[in-house]
Order: structure tokens, then C-alpha cells, then sequence
């Protein structure tokens, strides 16, 4: 059959109001997504809490007359309140460390021993070492004014990662009081969740979607950064009673190494060495080292609690998802990264998996 100019013509209007139509839908999304950019860390944060918290409410409400918004009220103010004194400790903690820092540079109060000469016999390093070395314990204002540009880019950028640590805890905060809202809707926004995820891949994978995004976000959610933030606060209350230098700073690292997926004993054993070797053995000292090195060991009692439950997340996926949210979004992203790639990586293993039947190359018919 010819194409007649007149069903052309049409054909063309058509696809001229279609190409309006997907415009004008590009256009609307941009802007939405422009508009809601800047909470997106909070939304996502907000989700992610809502979901992980979510099963607490649902033993909870039971007692408070299957009330959704009481129940979620309780839940956030509780773990307001449980978090509030740590934090506050970990950040006196670090505003100390850090004026005593400032304090000691402005009088001078840095003392460096002297070189040894076996120093200067290292190969390749030995001698610019020693040459170094030896200003620095002889002349550091000298040295200290010829590496200013240096010593300034540092100390801003450090002073500008302490500011992302406050804001990403404030942030957390208004996370929770948000995710509080979620769960008080929670039966409606998990039917929303299966009509779009429904929509999405169809009627009948569907649930199975939505089941396994909720399964990652909690096993990563509660076994990854949980149990980082657990053993974190354990840690950090332990150094900051005993008044170890930097506490704040080093619970900081402890709550990295957690989330990287590696043990918090790299940060324990070298403490509990500065302890005996400056205090020495007694009660206090023996009470504390083992107090600090079981909570570096608590990720392996929590973790066959936490983490699992059927959702498998190779360690590289979490590590990356780590290092990667906090470089692009700083402190919040360093929690929320893992969770987002995890969810990603099931996806893209359940795509891979679900592939038609018969729908492959091989399975064509030859002609």
C-alpha cells in the first residue's frame, strides 16, 4: 500500500505533537528535579531511616492502640534523646581537641625530639628526612613560615570537614523528625511504593521489587552503618571518660573504618599501647583497655544479628558506596552512599536474572 500525501501529512502532525508532548514532560521534570535538588539528601536520608525503623513501629503500636502517628512520635523522640548525649560528648570532644591544637601552635608548646643519626643512613629518604627532621625540632617557626600557604589550605579544609560533621548531624536530626512523618503514613506510602514500582516492571514483579529494595535498604542500613554508629558511640564514650586526646576525632575514624568495613581495632590497640605506656598498669587502665577492646570487637556479635537476613552485599559494593557518598556529599553521604549502591546492585542482579524465557539470540528460530 502507497502512502497516500495525506496519511503522510498526519504522520507528521503526529509525530511533531509527540515530540512536543516528551518536551514539554523534559521540561517539567527538569524543573521539579532543580526545585527538589537541594532536600535530596534529606528525603533520601528521611526514606532510608523510615524504612529501617519502620518494623520497631509496627511491634510498638500494639501497645499505644495501633495509633501509626503516636507510635512514631515516641519512636523519634526516643532516639533523639539516646543519641543526644553521645553526640554531645563526641563534639565537646572535638571542639577541645581542637582548640587545644590552636592553643599549643599559638604558644609554642610543640616540642620535637632530635633525630636520631641512623636516620640519615636510610636509603633514597634518609637524608632530606633527617634534614627535615632536624629543622623541625631545632627551628619549627622557621620552618612553619616557609610551609604557611600549606599549613592554611589544610587547616581550612580540615575546619571545613568539622563544619560537614555538625551539619551532617543536624541534618540526621531533621532526617528523623521527617522519617517520623513517613512511618506515621507508613501503610499508605508502602502501597504507593508496589503501585510504582508496579508500574514500573508490571503487576507481578512488582511487590518482588519493591520487597527487595526495603530487604537491601534495611540489611545495609542496620548491618553496615548501624553497627558503625553502635561501635562508634561505644568507643567514643569510652575515650572521651578516659579523656584520651582527639576522642571525637578518633570516634570519627572509628565510624569510617566501620562503614569501610574494616576493624575498629586499627584505631583500638594503638590507644589502649598510649595508655599503659603513658599511665601505666593499674585498675583504671586495665578496666579500660579491655572495655575498648571488646566494643572494637562488637561488630562480630552484631553483625549475624544485623546484617544479612537474606541480602547478599559484597564488601568492594559498601566500601565504594562509602568513599564515593562522602566525596560527592560529604558526612551524610558517607551513610547514605553504601545503602543507595547496594539497592543499585540488587536491581541490576535481579535484571540480569530475570530474563525472558526464549528471548535470547540462541533461542530464535533458524531459517
Amino acid at each position: 500500500m502507497v502512502p497516500t500525501p495525506t496519511s503522510e501529512k498526519a504522520l507528521s502532525y503526529g509525530l511533531l505533537d509527540v515530540l512536543i508532548r516528551a518536551g514539554m514532560i523534559a521540561v517539567l521534570v527538569i524543573f521539579c528535579f532543580q526545585i527538589f535538588y537541594p532536600f535530596l539528601d534529606l528525603m533520601l536520608w528521611s526514606v532510608i531511616l523510615a524504612i529501617t525503623l519502620y518494623p520497631l513501629q509496627g511491634r510498638l503500636k500494639g501497645m499505644l492502640g495501633n495509633n501509626e502517628g503516636y507510635t512514631a512520635t515516641l519512636i523519634v523522640l526516643i532516639s533523639i534523646g539516646i543519641l543526644m548525649v553521645p553526640i554531645y560528648l563526641l563534639g565537646t570532644s572535638i571542639a577541645d581537641s581542637v582548640a587545644s591544637v590552636m592553643t599549643m601552635v599559638k604558644s609554642g608548646g610543640i616540642h620535637i625530639p632530635l633525630p636520631a643519626d641512623s636516620v640519615a643512613g636510610w636509603p633514597l629518604v634518609g637524608k632530606p628526612l633527617y634534614g627535615f627532621w632536624l629543622q623541625a625540632a631545632t627551628d619549627l617557626p622557621d620552618l612553619a613560615q616557609k610551609f604557611i600557604p600549606q599549613i592554611k589550605g589544610v587547616s581550612l579544609s580540615l575546619l571545613g570537614k568539622l563544619a560537614g560533621v555538625g551539619m551532617g548531624f543536624l541534618i540526621f536530626f531533621f532526617a528523623l523528625i521527617i522519617a517520623g512523618i513517613f512511618m506515621a503514613y507508613g501503610e499508605n506510602g508502602a502501597r504507593s511504593a508496589v503501585q510504582i514500582s508496579s508500574r514500573i516492571s508490571g503487576p507481578l514483579k512488582g511487590p518482588k521489587l519493591t520487597e527487595l529494595c526495603t530487604a537491601t535498604i534495611r540489611a545495609v542500613a542496620l548491618g553496615v552503618v548501624g553497627i558503625a554508629f553502635i561501635q562508634m558511640v561505644l568507643i567514643g564514650v569510652g575515650f572521651v571518660l578516659k579523656g584520651i586526646p582527639g576522642a571525637g576525632l578518633l570516634a570519627l575514624a572509628v565510624l569510617l573504618l566501620g562503614i569501610m568495613q574494616l576493624p575498629a581495632t586499627l584505631i583500638t590497640i594503638p590507644v589502649i599501647v598510649f595508655v599503659f605506656v603513658t599511665e601505666g598498669a593499674s585498675t583504671a587502665t586495665i578496666v579500660f583497655a579491655i572495655y575498648i577492646f571488646v566494643a572494637g570487637l562488637s561488630d562480630n556479635v552484631l553483625k549475624p544479628l544485623l546484617l544479612g537476613r537474606g541480602v547478599d552485599v559484597p564488601m568492594p559494593v559498601v566500601l565504594i558506596g562509602a568513599l564515593g557518598g562522602m566525596v560527592a556529599n560529604g558526612i551524610i553521604g558517607l551513610f547514605i552512599g553504601p545503602v543507595i549502591l547496594a539497592v543499585g546492585y540488587q536491581l541490576f542482579w535481579q535484571w540480569v536474572k530475570d530474563q525472558p524465557q526464549g528471548g535470547g539470540p540462541a533461542d530464535q528460530p533458524k531459517s
